[in-house]
């Protein structure tokens, strides 16, 4: 076993001396060491709950024959961090998970690992940590909490919430309205109940082979949730030591492929694909957004989950049948799926969905009769984002899947919101939030609060965003983000100007600046980056190190 490096031969005396203060005794040297890298934080709704889920999964541990040993590793709340200086540290936070998990497997020598993550960066921090490692493991969410309702039996949840402020702003909502949403919208522990970032990668955990079969959609603190972290912890033990699971060989081409058919299936979060292009990078497998769009192509988008303009959430997937019956959905038109690849159950793909059909067509729609014969993300090109840049298309309307309009720029996240919420913006506008990507925020900010705002203040289906910032997965409207190059390495879209035109059109995958060459070249022999303080030394080591969007803002190695 690895853990022998720490445990075997009269030269580890020393070693042993130091384990044994922390209570293990001579039949433990025998066994499996395995880690638990545990996201338990008490200020995030969908981690609080994940002490007990740790102590279960040492138990099981103990009961397998292994060596349970537990850390923990910090997390950021998005939704907590969203519209202030907070959300810098959010995508960063991606990194130092990532380090730590290395770190702690590493230093010790584990000889398997067990993963309890829930929430958005955390979920892909843990599982860039882990492929470094490379050791069998198995990933285990904490669960998506139930959606909640107003007393009328509305379903709402953290979007309503969101969007309430902005027509509250106009005074189409009482104090008393937004205080009944504020209170309903998130009503449990768990991850945010409809298809936002955090559900859309356990989504994903589970359509890899990493997670067990129901990761993406049983309920936090529900039986089957502690049955699946059970599951889970004997599993680890399993396959300690087992080359086969080690995990480069789980996710592989094969797997990644499979993780962008359920998300463009199920309309993801776009977040999404700046994640998996940083989860390839560590995997060594070749991704890239022309990738990405081949497979959005051949996909068809057979549910459609809330934010994206439907009142289903994560608890109604899973009664319709969860993440195999949509693999098995979309697998009906060819060869879509990758039914051969292993999955840590010691299962194919194939094996998990055959026989798993939909049990509810109003949530998983047949392949013959989607919401959309592609797939419900769609990566955009034009002169405006010659690296690329990312839409939810699950998230727009069908008569807006072309739209035109005037630039109205802003250099920052909270500019745009002062000027959306100051009346700026007008319908037929296209809103430029700049300097807020990877590099430029720095730490690529979420657009949340202006795209809600947008929706709240009812310019949704008049008003268009493009940024070379990010969405929160409970973004939805004509939002386009990842734009890249970025405005900090002068790409194009730090050469827009108040009124220049943009066309976004969806259907043609192209993102347009309705600008002639010889003007735009005579703005970028002027243009100069402007100078932007940034006090935290981590952002400004961050800032100085991270590519842009369209290869996952990934730190370049130095």
């Amino acid at each position: 076993m690895r853990s022998d490096a720490i445990k075997k031969g009269y030269e580890r005396a020393p070693h042993r001396s130091l384990l044994r203060a922390t209570g293990l005794v001579d039949a433990d040297f025998d066994k499996p060491f395995v880690g638990i890298a545990n996201s338990q934080v008490d200020i995030i709704p969908g981690h609080v709950h994940l002490a007990e889920y740790g102590r279960i999964a040492k138990e099981e541990i103990r009961r397998a024959g292994g060596v349970p040993f537990e850390f923990h590793t910090i997390g950021v709340d998005d939704g907590i961090a969203m519209g202030h200086e907070g959300m810098h540290y959010s995508l960063p936070s991606r990194e130092i998970i990532a380090d730590s998990v290395e770190t702690m497997m590493n230093a010790h020598q584990l000889d398997a690992l067990v993963c309890i993550p829930n929430c958005d960066k955390i979920v892909p921090g843990m599982l860039m940590g882990a492929l470094r490692v490379d050791v069998p493991t198995v990933f285990v969410s904490g669960g998506a909490m139930k959606a909640g309702h107003k007393a009328d039996g509305t379903a709402i949840d953290l979007a309503t919430a969101f969007e309430a402020v902005g027509k509250r702003a106009l005074g189409q909502m009482t104090d008393a309205e937004l205080y009944e949403i504020e209170c309903r919208a998130c009503p449990s522990p768990g991850s945010c109940s409809g298809m936002f970032t955090a559900n859309s990668m356990n989504v994903l955990c589970e359509a890899m082979g990493i997670a067990l079969p129901g990761n993406g959609t049983a309920i936090a603190l529900s039986p089957e949730r502690e049955a699946l972290v059970r599951r889970a912890a004997r599993r680890a033990v399993e396959i300690a030591g087992d080359e086969r699971f080690r995990m480069r060989r789980i996710v592989t081409a094969d797997a990644l492929w499979n993780a962008l058919v359920v998300d463009m299936a199920m309309g993801g979060s776009s977040n999404t694909v700046l994640h998996l292009l940083a989860i390839a990078r560590e995997a060594g497998v070749a991704l890239d957004l022309h990738t990405i769009e081949e497979v959005a192509g051949r996909v068809a988008h057979v549910a459609k989950i809330a934010p994206s303009l439907s009142t289903v959430h994560m608890e109604d997937v899973g009664r319709a049948g969860g993440v195999a019956a949509v693999l098995h959905e979309v697998a009906r038109r060819g060869d879509v799926v990758r039914g051969g690849a292993l999955t840590v159950t010691g299962e194919t793909v194939a094996d998990r969905i055959r026989g798993a059909e939909a049990t509810d067509r109003s949530v998983i729609r047949p392949i013959d009769a989607p919401y959309s014969p592609v797939g419900g993300i769609a990566i955009l090109h034009g002169n405006l984002a010659r690296e690329g840049a990312v839409v939810k298309t699950a998230g727009i309307a069908p008569g807006l899947r072309r739209m035109a309009g005037k630039a109205i720029c802003f250099d920052s996240q909270e500019a745009a919101v002062a000027g959306i919420t100051g009346g700026r913006v007008r319908p037929g506008h296209v809103v430029v939030i700049r300097h807020e990507g990877p590099r430029g925020g720095p730490g690529m900010v979420e657009m949340l609060a202006p795209t809600s705002l947008i929706m709240g203040m009812g310019l949704g289906d008049q008003v268009a965003l493009v940024t070379d910032g990010r969405f929160s997965g409970a973004t939805r409207g004509v939002c386009v983000g990842h734009v890249s190059p970025e405005a900090a390495e002068g790409g194009e879209i730090a050469l827009v100007r108040d009124g220049d035109e943009i066309v976004v059109d969806v259907d043609r995958r192209s993102l347009e600046l309705v600008v002639p060459e010889d003007e735009l070249a005579r703005r970028r022999a002027a243009w100069t980056r402007p100078a932007k303080e940034v006090r935290s030394r981590w952002l400004r080591r961050y800032a100085a190190m991270v590519s842009n969007a369209s290869t996952g803002a990934v730190l370049r190695s130095g």
